[in-house]
């Protein structure tokens, strides 16, 4: 029943946020709110998603920051040793390092991965900005069912803050959580900033 619950939930986000107008717009109100919160500008070290699909676009922003004084991290789709699908982290410092991978995704060329000074341990984040398919107001999170952002979000630092991005369509009365499903300590809309239960 769960399962299906979330497939029906995932369906339901999807077609909101392919619906929503003016992407452009509220992407920007959402990035710059992202960027005026407290613990970004607390942050050292920032992980960024770079957008795919109909997913808040964030490409722009992530640009703008790489001439600021934080360290930029982006994720990429890879394997563990066991074969299970994990984040690598990257140290980004020009968009031009990137191409096209997974799901069309920017990501460094395969050549690179695991290069000495620019691959980042999930614990040097200070915080991580979260996609997903659907939040709900106190944090819980549907993603894409492929696990990469669960295993990452159990391996960074206690004290690394977790915000999740999304429009506000993509707000769901209750998202189905699961026992390792994890919390957000926040979620940014274009309308709301609402403060999410946490991990703790």
């Amino acid at each position: 029943m769960m399962h299906i619950d979330k497939v029906q939930q995932r369906r339901k986000a999807y077609d909101a946020r392919n619906a929503q107008k003016d992407k452009d717009a509220a992407s920007r109100r959402i990035v710059d709110k992202f960027l005026e919160h407290a613990a970004y500008r607390r942050a050292m070290t920032v992980m960024f998603y770079l957008h795919c699909r109909s997913e808040v676009r964030t490409r722009d922003k992530v640009r703008e920051q790489l001439s600021g004084d934080k360290q930029v991290v982006v994720p990429y789709c890879t394997k563990d040793a066991d074969g299970q699908n994990r984040l690598g982290l990257w140290k980004l410092e020009d968009l031009q390092e990137l191409q096209p991978g997974t799901w069309g995704i920017l990501e460094p060329p395969k050549e690179r991965w695991g290069e000495s000074g620019k691959e980042i341990a999930p614990e040097a984040l200070d915080v991580v900005m979260v996609p997903g398919v659907a939040f709900d107001r106190s944090g819980g999170r549907l993603g894409n069912g492929a696990g990469y952002y669960d295993r990452l979000l159990k391996s960074v630092g206690k004290d690394t803050v977790l915000i999740g991005v999304c429009f506000e369509a993509q707000i769901m009365p209750k998202i189905v959580m699961e026992a390792h499903d994890i919390f957000m300590d926040y979620v940014i809309t274009e309308a709301e900033i609402y403060r999410g239960r946490g991990r703790f």
